[in-house]
C-alpha cells in the first residue's frame, strides 16, 4: 500500500480500478456518453471504457457543459467512480459536486499520472485529501 496526499477534494470515499493517461479531459468532447468510452481519436484513452473506473488525468478542460455532463452520465449509470487530476478547474469541481462524484487534485508527491498506473486498485478519500494505492 502507498498513500498519496492531495488537496482536500469533494465527493464520497470510493474504491476502484484506475484508468490513467497523461492527457487532459473534457466530458463534452472526449467521451461517447452513451457507449461509455473515450471517443475523441486524439485522446490517449480512445476506445477505452470509463464506466466505474477512477480516471487519473492531467487537467480538466471545458466549461459549464462539461460540468453538467458529469451529472448526466451519473444519472444514467455510465460514469467514472472518481476523477483525479494534477489540476482541476472550479467548473468541473462544481459538476462533480452536483453529480456526487469524487474528485481530487494537486498531489504533493508529483504528477499523479505517473504515480498511479492503469489497472491498479485505489481508494479515494476526498475529505482527508488522501488516495491509497492498494496493490
Amino acid at each position: 500500500m502507498r498513500q498519496l496526499n492531495c488537496h482536500v477534494g469533494i465527493g464520497p470515499d470510493t474504491e476502484g480500478e484506475a484508468l490513467v493517461a497523461n492527457d487532459n479531459f473534457s466530458a463534452r468532447y472526449d467521451l461517447d456518453r452513451i457507449k461509455g468510452v473515450f471517443s475523441r481519436p486524439q485522446h490517449k484513452l480512445v476506445g477505452q471504457s470509463y464506466k466505474d473506473k477512477i480516471l487519473v488525468l492531467n487537467t480538466a478542460k471545458g466549461g459549464v457543459a462539461s460540468a453538467w455532463m458529469l451529472y448526466e452520465m451519473k444519472s444514467r449509470g455510465i460514469a467514472p467512480k472518481a476523477i483525479l487530476f494534477n489540476l482541476a478547474n472550479t467548473i468541473l469541481m462544481q459538476g462533480a459536486a452536483l453529480a456526487d462524484m469524487s474528485m481530487c487534485d494537486r498531489f504533493e508527491d508529483g504528477d499523479v499520472t505517473t504515480l498511479i498506473k492503469t489497472g491498479q486498485k485505489i481508494r479515494v478519500e476526498p475529505s482527508s485529501g488522501r488516495v491509497i494505492i492498494m496493490d
